[in-house]
């Protein structure tokens, strides 16, 4: 379980968060949404330890994660948009971040099979497109077996069928008790993953609870328009 309370940050005299609270249960999907500026990338980067909010604290697992860095071993990262030496080949930085991590992983996984990766093994990074870059972050995310999987957009990028294999694959994931926190903006993705939303505008959590309940309370049928609501100050 993550646990956030009363996390705030400032930039300047920016407020990016006010006094965020909430828990991310295992077993679930949990989106965090919001429009552009409303502190979503700022909730995972402190959740990573890459940002350290001004008061409140952050506990993983029943442990404040202040002063800690062990607990990231936990968790499986896919950025929005994926960064990797570009002199390297996909299987070197496969070997690289397994040597880093100290831990043996099996390269001929199924994994890399369903995200379509074994035709780009002996390409360096700088000759891949930006969606078999996004192939590889999905690989590393994943392959080391994480609790904790957090996903910024992961399929931006991917084309159809990757993208679906991919999804698939998150659906099971959580089925096997992981804790996943995933970002988009394409909200039938939302609608199609995720357990529970929390919404924020502004720093601020709108809305925190189950997709179809926010769904159903809207008087909506689709969850783009009861988002839509929810922006407007229309929600009840």
């Amino acid at each position: 379980m993550i646990r956030l309370n009363d996390i705030e940050k400032r930039y300047a005299r920016n407020y990016v968060l006010k006094k965020v609270s909430f828990e991310i249960k295992p077993g679930k999907i949990t989106a965090i949404v919001g429009p552009n500026g409303s502190g979503k990338t700022t909730i995972i980067k402190s959740i990573l330890g890459l940002v350290k909010p001004d008061s409140g604290n952050i506990s993983i697992e029943g442990k404040p994660i202040k002063g800690e860095h062990s607990y990231r071993r936990m968790i499986g990262y896919m950025p929005q948009i994926a960064s990797f030496p570009e002199n390297l080949t996909v299987s070197e930085v496969i070997k690289m971040i397994s040597d880093l991590r100290e831990e043996q992983i099996d390269i001929q996984s199924n994994l890399i099979e369903l995200l379509n990766l074994i035709p780009e093994m002996n390409k360096r990074i700088n000759a891949l497109s930006g969606g078999n870059k996004q192939k590889l972050s999905a690989y590393v995310a994943l392959i080391f077996n994480p609790k904790i999987i957090i996903l910024d957009e992961p399929t931006a990028g991917l084309d159809p069928v990757t993208s679906t294999n991919f999804k698939q694959r998150i659906l099971e994931e959580r089925d096997n008790g992981k804790t996943v926190v995933l970002t988009s903006h394409i909200m039938t993705e939302i609608e199609e993953l995720a357990d529970n939303i929390i919404f924020l505008i502004e720093g601020k959590i709108m809305f925190n609870g189950m997709t179809k309940t926010l769904i159903e309370q809207s008087g909506h049928k689709k969850l783009e328009k009861a988002i839509a609501d929810l922006m407007a100050g229309n929600y009840k």
